[in-house]
């Protein structure tokens, strides 16, 4: 039986989280005071996720660089992945909050916005 350590970020009790798995199999989370503690123990575990906030070239607009950011949780493992193919990204003004940038980035099924108008 494997044994993996987290600090839970599911909520502000940062509770020490012990995850107990068989191959790839969580058999108990411990350490957690909510539901929201076992539910991210689990994930971290087995498919850990982040969101992702970075900025992308612009030309025509006031700065040259346009803050974006993930719709929703990419897997961890795909992060550079996403972030070779942003560093590609030459994007041209103007541009709205919450325009879609890109869609499906590296066939996450996520979308990158962006950030503010520019």
């Amino acid at each position: 039986m494997e044994e993996k350590s987290f600090i839970c970020t599911a909520c502000p009790m940062g509770c020490k989280l012990i995850v107990r798995l068989e191959g790839n199999e969580v058999v108990q989370v411990l350490g957690h005071r909510c539901k929201r503690g076992e539910n991210y123990g689990t994930q971290e575990a087995t498919t850990p996720k982040r969101m992702l906030s970075t900025t992308v070239r612009a030309h025509g607009g006031m700065h040259p660089l346009l803050p974006v950011y993930t719709s929703a949780e990419v897997p961890k493992a795909k992060m550079r992945e996403i972030l070779a193919i942003l560093r590609e990204v030459d994007i041209t003004c103007p541009v709205k909050m919450g325009d879609v940038i890109l869609k499906d980035i590296a066939g996450t099924g996520v979308d990158i916005l962006a950030s503010r108008d520019l």
